[in-house]
């Protein structure tokens, strides 16, 4: 075991400020790596982590998160998939909650987390991928419709404050450059659901028309995966949005890094 750090921030308790990270089913050593990388990000009170193992390498990214000064984590045992979410605090306080994702939820860990004297609401989604020929989308479609079943339900879930949505979608906004025709309607039609559901798009909401990718194909050809939404009302507490192409560019992973500034404000 790692000894406890002193964090390398200190926390907000005035702001929700969130990083988004996909860990590519990291060895242990490349997940204490992450780990690190992820501590000095002064934007990173909050983390949810995406593609975490199942294994060691999972195992070792939680501990090191603690040593590296993250009090609080959620990380849910992958039961069959091999795959999970984590959600780590740097001191806010993380209630767990049923986030209503009734298909892999292990994949969608929630929390309520408490910042100064407000708390916010926060999900943590890792969508599959197309998975082998033989069994080609059907956990990707039943994990899709079962977080689109759960998005009408979040208000409850988590009443009268703002909720954040974060996670590795899979899937591309209608409309997205380059063009994919890989992506069926079905996929196109999971991203919509969530403005459909009352969630706005925290990049869209700052950078309409921007050219942004968080994920390369062996073409070169980028593709937008990786996404942050706010509950629509609390758009306007949108301080900040972006994404962080360095730890991809360090071989950390082969994702950019996602953040997300709101304020405090009611």
């Amino acid at each position: 075991m790692f000894a406890p750090a002193k964090p390398r921030h200190t926390a907000s308790t005035t702001h929700a400020r969130i990083l988004l990270f996909n860990t590519q089913h990291a060895s242990p050593a490349r997940a204490y790596r992450q780990a690190e990388w992820i501590s000095q990000q002064k934007n990173a009170d909050l983390a949810v982590l995406t593609e975490v193992s199942s294994g060691p390498g999972g195992a070792a990214l939680v501990e090191a998160l603690h040593h590296f000064g993250y009090a609080h984590a959620i990380a849910p045992a992958a039961t069959g998939d091999g795959y999970r979410s984590v959600l780590a605090a740097r001191t806010a306080a993380l209630e767990p909650v049923d986030a209503g994702v009734s298909f892999l939820p292990h994949r969608a860990p929630a929390a309520v987390a408490t910042i100064g004297d407000r708390k916010v609401g926060v999900v943590g989604l890792y969508v599959p991928s197309r998975g082998p020929k033989e069994r080609r989308n059907e956990n990707k479609r039943g994990f899709q419709e079962a977080v689109t079943a759960a998005l009408d339900g979040l208000e409850k879930v988590f009443p009268d404050m703002p909720i954040v949505v974060a996670g590795d979608l899979n899937v591309i906004e209608p409309g997205h450059q380059p063009p994919h025709k890989v992506f069926g309607r079905w996929e196109y039609a999971f991203y919509s659901s969530f403005a459909e559901a009352g969630f706005a798009d925290a990049f869209r909401h700052l950078n309409p028309d921007a050219l942004e990718h968080s994920w390369f194909g062996r073409s070169g050809r980028g593709f937008r995966f990786d996404h942050v939404f706010t509950s629509t009302a609390h758009a306007p507490l949108i301080q900040a949005c972006a994404y962080d192409h360095t730890p991809r560019a360090a071989s950390l992973t082969d994702h950019a890094a996602m953040t997300l500034t709101l304020s405090g404000a009611d």
